[in-house]
């Protein structure tokens, strides 16, 4: 064990030998007091080492869960952590983000026996689960050699939740085509091919989804459930009798009660949800009808039988049932006298008496700060230990050394967690200067007092235990913030970074770069000279056919015009193609000779040539409080060799919200200012410029760089003292609005602007830029680039760096597209509010923005609500910004101004009413606001009742529905030019350029 040093002090303490003695005596339940937060993680972990048992770890919350998760896995790599399960009653048009594989994964490392640690809520005891042995019945194996049935087994994935598509793009799909079945299992890091030779298997090989390459053989994979709702033609028919029988009882009994509009609401809702169970067994909200389909669902602590199980802080965890219980309870009562549910689902919680009696017949350690009384599970042994919580140094070194120097002297064992290997290894260094001895181990066996030791990992919070004479201090203690490890992402052999900006689908059109227009059918596999080889099958004009290996897709693109316009299909070998791109080539020039001569300028143009690194940049860059990303350091080193060259630099850095391009940028900057340059960092709202000002001020604390803000937040007199500071370059750092690009401001010696989010400027305010940025570095950042920016980053006008690696332990928004309706708004906001967060409200009307924040409170008394919107005052809109983050409001009525700057990490619900009448890219960078922690966050998109939805909205809403997975920015800013074409400078032939 990696750490059996660290553990083996409290093993041998009084105290874990008593918890070990009443376990072996059956005391339960055992209590444990006096542990605080990550320390409890200590003792977990060294209960586990010693029992051989598996566990499950109940907190009071998913948060809770998470963070001690996140804990447990510094100590052991068998620690899983399960979300718990949503019940959605309501008419769901669309849901998104759901987080079933992550619940999937865990299902099946429960199934494999084995020791291992389940983190979750004690919520989850609550639900109701099908049956453990559906899993069981439904997990197969299919190896090279095997002989199958391909349509008896399409029968039974289809049972057990796949879905039977043309091509597979995502998780828990599967496709069959000739004898080749691809394959996407829940478990999987990668989709299967799975080749077939008559009957019998004859090879199984992963393969990237982008390009379609193989990446490696294997001899046997492991077919998985791929939903929570298992199925036979049996359990199908007992669910449709049940539904139907119920919904006629209760059509009876709002008939008495004469209302109407229950009654056509009950029988469009399930009438609707009958109809799909009779045609593909399947529809959005299927899970909340469980109790229908099978005679005894489960519990999770059936799952988890023979577990030995914590339990952190009992009477919270009492307190969330109740809490569950009483919403869920208030929320059915309301659903089923509006007739939008039926009376079974009840069941869909299990019986609060019976979970708490499982409990009571359980082998359970309880875990508390304090000693407190519980009628719930009363304890009947108590270990009591005395612990304490270490404060945070803030990355105040003196503080951190005099705090070292004290424990050495008074015989403590001293771990300090580093995150990474590198920054440990030079923490050593510093140490060693300070004249502390340590050393750096990858390996704790033993820990001496007085010994202070480093060594990789993260905890939320450091602890020491006086008694036992040991302390860890945590990464975040030390540096300000945990540098949580990046996922090791390392490229497979047939994985390239972007192959395919877009998925191909059979039926769309492509452009292949030799040959023009055609229509792609699919993947094929052709067998010349004895050698199976898969091809792209491309249909071309008289039914002429173009096969192209999979290995030249960077030969053929997906086909980008104005949506709804469709291209002419050119002819193989007629020269149509070669006679299009010269009269493109001239419609550029006539089109665009404004845009090439700025261009032509730049590129003539003699950039400044930035020095190298200095030892400078290095120490400010090792102060970044995370792991970088690999596209990170990708960005980092193509603008670092385009302001290293003579040509001026102009680059889109494309990245979803909260993936570090700030980061990218505050480099680019700081590498400037080493040079003697002034930046200006450019952005639309004052609200993001003062965000980026505060990043900004505490990223540079350390240094003598000196920063200033200009926007309509300072005052006339503040300004003309920034505008002179500037002018005299007394600033090294400016961050403003537009008003950066009026006259009266003037830079001594400006090196490098940076635009951030430039679709959110103006024509006018357009022109400006261009003509400020002729012989300057330019970075423009951006989740979504306007179509023509992007336009001119895929055809090469512009360079282009894409950050696409999600941050980690980050969730997919869970995205509802729904008619809006008063009792899911309020439930909506209550969640968020019981679980102590706030909640954005999108309402994009300045004129009546008053009138429905007071209907929201009306409709939520129990919420403070406040508004904002551009048209306030500047101090009235920054005081109602600041008591928002303060929490003095729990729900924020506000327009569109809050899609970029705001990063408020505990607000993860927002509601965007008549989202059908917004922007694709406004949209996205307006769910992006929320779920920027590892907290569930929830997007309702509504739109009003009965209204019929144009066609344009219709794609974006099912846009913003589809592409719901972390980096879909990218992805967002091509459909955007999808359905919008690439505007006046590329006009309909907006791919075909493409190729020249």
């Amino acid at each position: 064990m990696r750490l059996d040093g660290l553990i083996k002090p409290l093993r041998d303490s009084k105290e874990f030998k008593s918890i070990i003695s009443d376990i072996e005596s059956s005391k339960f339940p055992v209590g444990v007091f006096g542990l605080s937060e990550s320390a409890r993680s200590y003792l977990i972990d060294g209960v586990f080492e010693q029992l051989d048992k598996p566990f499950l770890v109940l907190t009071h919350s998913d948060v809770e869960a998470r963070k001690l998760y996140e804990d447990l896995s510094f100590y052991s790599t068998q620690v899983y952590y399960f979300p718990t399960k949503e019940v959605v009653f309501y008419n769901i048009d669309a849901i998104s983000g759901d987080l079933r594989w992550e619940r999937l994964k865990v299902i099946r490392e429960i199934l494999n026996r084995g020791n291992k640690i389940i983190v979750t809520s004690i919520e989850a005891l609550a639900s109701s689960y099908i049956p453990v042995d559906l899993y069981k019945n439904y997990t197969f194996n299919i190896s090279i050699g095997d002989a199958i049935d391909l349509e008896k087994i399409s029968e039974k994935l289809i049972q057990c939740g796949y879905e039977r598509v043309e091509i597979v793009d995502g998780k828990g799909q599967f496709s069959i085509r000739g004898g080749i079945m691809d394959l996407y299992s829940p478990i999987a890091v990668e989709p299967y091919r799975i080749e077939l030779f008559g009957d019998e298997v004859d090879s199984i090989r992963s393969f990237n989804l982008e390009s379609q390459r193989s990446i490696e053989k294997v001899e046997s994979i492991e077919i998985f459930p791929a939903k929570e709702m298992i199925f036979d033609s049996h359990t199908i028919e007992k669910g449709y009798e049940g539904i139907e029988k119920d919904l006629n009882i209760i059509i009876d009994k709002l008939k008495k009660s004469k209302n109407k509009e229950a009654i056509e609401s009950i029988q469009s809702i399930i009438g609707r949800n009958l109809e799909s169970l009779k045609e593909n067994w399947n529809f959005e909200t299927i899970d909340s009808f469980l109790p229908y389909f099978y005679d005894k669902p489960s519990s999770f602590l059936d799952y988890t039988k023979d577990y030995f199980i914590i339990i952190d802080d009992v009477q919270r965890c009492k307190g969330k049932l109740d809490s569950v219980y009483f919403e869920f309870e208030e929320n059915y009562k309301s659903f089923l006298q509006r007739g939008n549910i039926l009376p079974k689902q009840i069941e869909l919680l299990l019986n609060r008496l019976e979970i708490f009696e499982a409990l009571k017949k359980e082998e359970i350690i309880t875990l508390d700060s304090i000693a407190k009384s519980t009628s719930l599970l009363p304890p009947r042994s108590i270990v009591n230990f005395s612990q304490i919580t270490l404060h945070n140094y803030q990355g105040q070194v003196d503080l951190l050394i005099d705090d070292i120097k004290n424990k050495k002297s008074r015989g403590f064992g001293i771990v300090i967690l580093s995150g990474t290997r590198p920054r440990g290894e030079r923490l050593v260094d510093t140490l060693r200067d300070r004249e502390i001895e340590s050393s750096y181990k990858d390996v704790i066996h033993n820990i001496q007092p007085g010994e202070v030791i480093i060594t990789f990992g993260s905890q939320l919070k450091g602890f020491e235990y006086p008694d036992l004479k040991v302390c860890v201090i945590s990464d975040k203690e030390v540096f300000g913030e945990a540098k949580r490890k990046a996922v090791n992402r390392a490229t497979k052999k047939g994985v390239s970074k972007i192959k395919s900006f877009t998925e191909l689908k059979p039926g769309d059109y492509v452009v292949h770069v030799n040959h023009g227009i055609g229509v792609y059918r699919g993947i094929k596999q052709l067998d010349l000279q004895g050698h199976k080889k898969d091809y792209l099958e491309l249909y071309y004009d008289s039914d002429d056919k173009l096969y192209v290996p999979v290995e030249q897709l960077d030969m053929v693109q997906k086909y980008i015009g104005t949506e709804g316009k469709t291209p002419k299909i050119n002819k193989l070998g007629s020269g149509e193609w070669a006679k299009a791109k010269r009269k493109v080539k001239k419609s550029i020039e006539a089109i665009a000779e404004d845009l090439v001569k700025l261009y032509a300028v730049r590129s003539t143009l003699k950039g400044y040539r930035y020095s190298k690194d200095t030892v400078w940049q290095k120490q400010f860059e090792d102060e970044f409080p995370y792991e970088e990303t690999p596209d990170q350091l990708s960005a980092i080193s193509d603008i670092k060799s385009d302001m290293e060259s003579d040509s001026a630099m102009d680059r889109l850095l494309c990245g979803d919200v909260g993936y570090g391009k700030t980061e990218v940028a505050i480099r680019a900057a700081f590498k400037a200012v080493m040079d003697g340059k002034q930046v200006a960092l450019l952005v639309p709202t004052t609200i993001l410029a003062q965000q980026h000002y505060n990043n900004f001020m505490q990223r540079f604390s350390d240094f003598p760089v000196r920063i200033d803000m200009i926007s309509r937040f300072r005052t006339t007199a503040q300004q003309k003292a920034t505008i002179k500071a500037i002018k005299d370059g007394e600033v090294d750092i400016l961050i403003g609005t537009h008003r950066i690009l009026q006259k009266d401001l003037q830079f001594k010696d400006l090196g490098l602007l940076v635009i951030d989010e430039e679709q959110r400027f103006g024509v006018t305010h357009k022109e400006k830029i261009k003509n400020m940025k002729k012989n300057i570095d330019v970075l423009t950042l951006s989740a979504t680039p306007i179509p023509r920016t992007l336009h001119m980053s895929l055809v090469g006008v512009r360079d282009i760096s894409v950050i696409e690696t999600p941050p980690e332990e980050r969730y997919p928004v869970q995205t509802y597209v729904v008619e809006y309706n008063d009792q899911l708004i309020r439930d909506g906001i209550l969640r968020e509010l019981n679980r102590g967060g706030q909640v954005y409200f999108v309402y994009n009307r300045v004129e009546n923005i008053k009138e429905m924040a007071a209907y929201v409170s009306k409709l939520v008394p129990e919420a403070r609500v406040g508004v904002a919107h551009g048209q306030m005052q500047e101090r009235e809109l920054e005081n109602v910004i600041v008591d928002f983050m303060k929490r003095e409001y729990d729900v924020l009525v506000a327009t569109t101004i809050i899609e970029t700057g705001m990063d408020i990490q505990n607000v993860n619900t927002m509601i965007i009413h008549d989202s059908d009448k917004m922007g694709l890219s406004q949209l996205y960078q307006l769910r992006g606001r929320v779920g920027r922690t590892n907290k569930i966050a929830y997007c309702y998109l509504t739109y009003r009742k009965d209204k019929v939805l144009t066609e344009v909205a219709e794609k974006r809403l099912k846009a913003i529905k589809d592409f719901t997975e972390l980096g879909s920015g990218f992805k967002i800013a091509l459909k955007d030019l999808e359905i919008r074409g690439a505007g006046n400078m590329m006009g309909e032939l907006s791919m075909v350029i493409c190729q020249l």
